[in-house]
Order: C-alpha cells, then sequence, then structure tokens
C-alpha cells in the first residue's frame, strides 16, 4: 500500500503518511461515524426565475393583444389588423412560451398545438381577405408538415439503432412533401407545375440516399452517427 499524496510506501498498519502525514486511505482503517456531520436530506431545487420571465413575457404578451385590439375597435369598429396581431401572438406565445410552463412537455402534444395555431393564423388571413385557398392548399400542406414532424420526432424517440437510416428516410420524404405541397399550389393557385420542387427532391432526395448509402459502410456509419446523434 502506498501513500496517495507522495506516493511513500507504507507499512501495515500505518494510519498515516511518515512523510507528508496524509491519512491512509483504507477501507479497513475508515470508522462509521454515528453522528455524521453532513445532511441526509437532498438540497431544493433552487429557482432560476423562470416562471418570473414566464409570466413576464406571457403579460407582455396579453398587453399586446389588448391594446391591438381596443385601438382598432376605437378607429375602425373591428377587429382589423389586432387579428393578425392576436394571432400571431398566440402562435409565438403556444410555440416559445407555453411549453416551459412544464418541466416535461410532450413533444407530440405540443407540436400539435403549435401546428393548429398555424392553421388558425392562416384560416384568419383567409377569411379576412375572403380568399378561399385555405382547405385546398393552407390546411393540407400544414397537416402534411404536422404529420412529417411528428413520425421524425416518434422516430429518433424510439428508435436507438440505425439512426442514420430514420434520417436518410425522412430526407427523402421531406422532398417529396415538397412536391406534393407544389401539387396543391399547383391545384389552388394554377401555377405551373415542377417549377420548384424538383430541386428539393433532388437535393433531400440525394441527402437521403447518401446517408442510406453511408449506412452501408461500417466505418462511414460509425462516423456520421458519432457526429450526428452522440
Amino acid at each position: 500500500m502506498y501513500c496517495v499524496q507522495c506516493g511513500v510506501k507504507l507499512a501495515d498498519g500505518e494510519e498515516s503518511c511518515p512523510l507528508c502525514g496524509t491519512p491512509v486511505m483504507s477501507p479497513e482503517l475508515v470508522s462509521v461515524d454515528p453522528h455524521p456531520k453532513y445532511s441526509d436530506r437532498y438540497p431544493r431545487e433552487t429557482e432560476h426565475g423562470k416562471y418570473a420571465l414566464l409570466g413576464f413575457l406571457t403579460a407582455v404578451s396579453a398587453v399586446v393583444c389588448i391594446v391591438s385590439l381596443t385601438v382598432c375597435l376605437k378607429h375602425y369598429g373591428g377587429v382589423r389588423w389586432s387579428g393578425y396581431v392576436m394571432l400571431g401572438v398566440a402562435f409565438g406565445w403556444t410555440a416559445f412560451i407555453l411549453p416551459f410552463w412544464f418541466r416535461r412537455p410532450n413533444p407530440f402534444i405540443f407540436l400539435t398545438l403549435d401546428f393548429a395555431a398555424a392553421c388558425g393564423y392562416l384560416l384568419y388571413i383567409c377569411l379576412y381577405n375572403r380568399m378561399s385557398w385555405f382547405l385546398s392548399f393552407a390546411f393540407p400542406v400544414t397537416v402534411l408538415l404536422c404529420v412529417l414532424t411528428l413520425t421524425g420526432v416518434a422516430l429518433f424517440m424510439n428508435v436507438k439503432k440505425d439512426r442514420i437510416f430514420v434520417a436518410g428516410g425522412l430526407f427523402i420524404a421531406t422532398g417529396g412533401s415538397c412536391m406534393l405541397a407544389e401539387l396543391f399550389a399547383h391545384i389552388t393557385f394554377r401555377t405551373p407545375m415542377f417549377l420548384w420542387s424538383l430541386y428539393c427532391v433532388s437535393f433531400f432526395g440525394a441527402m437521403g440516399l447518401f446517408l442510406i448509402i453511408a449506412g452501408m459502410i461500417p466505418p462511414l456509419r460509425a462516423f456520421l452517427e458519432r457526429k450526428l446523434f452522440y
């Protein structure tokens, strides 16, 4: 046995180092103190002002909505542009403030709420301007993005291995979603088909195929998984 401080070899039975006086760290010599000098209770979690900040941001959001609505009602006799402000603030609060009120927010619930808030905002724009593109364009595109996002989150949360193949499949699905979005725009606004979606399909498809092929090469797969997922 040797001293942990200076490395001097110690004789059997010594309780401290003869050179530096460091106590010997030996399990046989450690006595259990019946009256410990420390508390056996965990310290309370310190508050960092998170809830105070969230409350302040919520109050500011409410004030902005109330002021904009009051101005519009007073000067125009209706909601008018305050609807954009209130729904935009509601979307921002739902996306960036509401989840932090919870210790462990469920991503599926809050992502669904985010896309629902985005749908409500687009619906108001469509109705306020007396347009008819919500059901044929905005709603299906939003639902498509919601499904794609929730699928990606579910896969990455539940699949622990072969994530590189999951990422490759999601890239390819994203390219296909871009083509569907352009199809909805073509049906609704009569825009030319394959105007920009082919670029997205080519890019995301190439990235997806690269990740899938890389997953079949063990050294490259190990390198990419270490860089991307760990």
